[in-house]
């Protein structure tokens, strides 16, 4: 296993406890959480200005530090939108991209330039999306671009207070708040009780234990769950097994995940009654160290947001090994019809 893949398991186990390393940083956590608390409070107060945009913006993100499904979601709700008879667009940080100024993402964008999971929402979402440092000033270089865009979705923009939104959707998984502690003896950028609009959270099986302690006194929480049920091959996408036909095929078969939780993947697979050796990887992982070249395996299925890398890699992209797995959220419709109720209305988040 790589070296940074390592340090993030050490750390992501620390998070879920109050164990030795979690209380020897906590006195750290103090200072992040009152720097923090004074951020938020300035831009309140209007000392640090805040921008609003022409159309409704809503905001999808997260406090628990890492991987909890917000790609998954956004793509869900770009879909809601556009069935609902609205016009979204995405705007988004776009992880690993070196320009400060916005750009669009296209077909001909490449992960290096706009972040693989920028390239991802606008390969399966369908709409237009552009990446930039400064969201405020991204979302007015996509509207300028696409006039028809009536709704923005920000994808991970949670503490980007500089730009205003109308909609706050928060998003937790099965792992709840860890140990409840803020960074860095924590996994959390801010405390539980931050107000939100909805809370949405990504397990297979949502109790009311987890639903209090994720959202206390919040609202709206809703149930997501994360399925896929085949896999395509990555050199041709059109061929596609059955996961249920892959795990009684006999072959062997490695699981690789570069996401911000790679257990998720693997619980996923093992659902599906799959059975494998795990290959984790840190999260937006490049592939560039080649970790498939010593694999003795038939299959090694990968997950969608590190097919969009793969797929333009020269020794990777036409292994014939790599079978991507796509995976879609599932949510109560009613959400959606809530959030554009909300649009319509410009309700101040």
């Amino acid at each position: 296993m790589p070296q940074p893949a390592k340090i993030e398991t050490t750390l992501t186990r620390a998070w879920l406890k109050r164990g030795p390393l979690a209380c020897a940083l906590w006195p750290v956590s103090l200072l992040f959480g009152a720097l923090s608390a004074m951020r938020r409070g300035l831009y309140r107060a209007n000392l640090l200005k805040s921008q609003r945009l022409p159309v409704p913006v809503i905001v999808v993100g997260n406090i628990f530090i890492g991987g909890t499904g917000k790609t998954p979601l956004t793509i869900w709700l770009v879909q809601a939108l556009r069935e609902a008879g609205l016009h979204p667009g995405v705007i988004s940080r776009g992880h690993g991209s070196a320009d400060r100024a916005p750009r669009a993402v296209t077909s001909g964008s490449t992960p290096q330039q706009v972040g693989d999971e920028p390239l991802l929402i606008f390969q399966r979402g369908a709409c237009p999306v552009m990446v930039g440092r400064d969201r405020a000033q991204a979302g007015r270089a996509l509207l300028a671009a696409h006039p028809e865009v009536d709704v923005l979705v920000t994808d991970d923009g949670l503490q980007h207070y500089a730009l205003r939104r109308d909609v706050e959707i928060v998003l937790f998984d099965g792992r709840g708040v860890g140990n409840g502690w803020l960074l860095p003896a924590g996994p959390l950028r801010e405390p539980p009780r931050r107000r939100r609009d909805v809370t949405v959270i990504n397990t297979a099986e949502l109790s009311p234990k987890l639903a209090a302690t994720v959202a206390p006194n919040q609202g709206l929480v809703v149930q997501m769950r994360l399925a896929g049920g085949v896999a395509e091959q990555l050199l041709d996408r059109r061929q596609q097994q059955p996961l249920e036909q892959l795990a009684s095929s006999g072959r062997r078969i490695v699981a690789a995940a570069g996401i911000g939780n790679p257990q998720r993947f693997f619980s996923m697979l093992r659902q599906a009654g799959l059975r494998f050796g795990e290959l984790p990887l840190p999260d937006h992982h490049d592939f560039l160290d080649q970790p498939f070249a010593a694999l003795d395996t038939d299959v090694i299925l990968i997950t969608e947001k590190d097919a969009v890398k793969c797929a333009q890699i020269e020794h990777l992209k036409d292994d014939p090994r790599l079978w991507v797995v796509p995976v879609s959220a599932h949510i109560d419709s009613a959400l959606a019809q809530q959030i554009v109720e909300k649009c319509r209305g410009r309700s101040t988040a």
